[in-house]
């Protein structure tokens, strides 16, 4: 790997500081500009565990569960399905190896957060990676309800939710066939921990998914 100079690294931060005022300025759009019959909401893991309880909980993922309540009254308003991932693993499970455990099944950490279960209406599917769109549930469903519009939300920005949009929209490129994925920034968000900067990571994950034609936006208004 090539050694970074003095001139690189405030290269990067000029970068960083550009990415973050993009970000800033990102318009907000209708869900109006939706069509029903052909988009779904996705929500990635707002669970007890990445939120109130255990090893992997962070106060900063609680602040986006009213806007993606909202976004769930929203769509369910234009008739627009939902799809909640929930992260949920067996006691030995391969992914402890790279993560503290977690959400360990028939545990509080592993269930939805109360007021998105309060609101209901969607389709739970519970998944043992970090990557949802393998779950055999949601392959099947993805087929099934022949969607190509896809509003994502949830954590970790930098994990679950890039790593399932890339593969989602590859799934399609592969195919050849049409797929929009819209983030709105205020329903998605990660964890700050030593090592792990969420602003960056926010910044990063941004960098990285808008490059693979992902679309941000500020919100998702009525």
């Amino acid at each position: 790997m090539k050694k970074f100079s003095g001139n690189t690294c405030n290269d990067c931060l000029k970068a960083v500081e550009s990415l973050k005022d993009e970000i800033i300025s990102l318009p907000a759009m209708s869900i109006s500009e939706t069509d029903p019959e052909k988009t779904e909401l996705v929500i990635v893991d707002i669970v007890n565990g990445f939120v109130r309880q255990g090893a992997m909980a962070s106060p900063l993922v609680e602040d986006i569960i009213p806007p993606v309540v909202s976004l769930m009254d929203k769509c369910a308003g234009k008739n627009i399905p939902i799809a909640a991932f929930a992260d949920c693993h067996c006691a030995e499970c391969e992914e402890f190896s790279s993560f503290p455990p977690h959400c360990i099944e028939n545990t509080a950490e592993s269930e939805i957060v109360d007021e998105i279960k309060a609101k209901g209406g969607y389709l739970l599917i519970r998944k043992n990676s970090t990557n949802g769109f393998h779950e055999d549930v949601f392959r099947e469903h993805l087929i099934s309800a022949g969607k190509n519009t896809f509003i994502v939300t949830g954590d970790c920005t930098d994990i679950c939710v890039l790593q399932f949009c890339l593969t989602l929209k590859t799934f399609f490129t592969r195919n050849d066939k049409k797929c929009e994925i819209i983030i709105p920034i205020n329903c998605t968000e990660t964890y700050d921990a030593p090592g792990h900067s969420a602003d960056f990571m926010n910044i990063a994950a941004y960098k990285i998914m808008k490059d693979s034609g992902i679309k941000f936006v500020s919100e998702i208004t009525d």
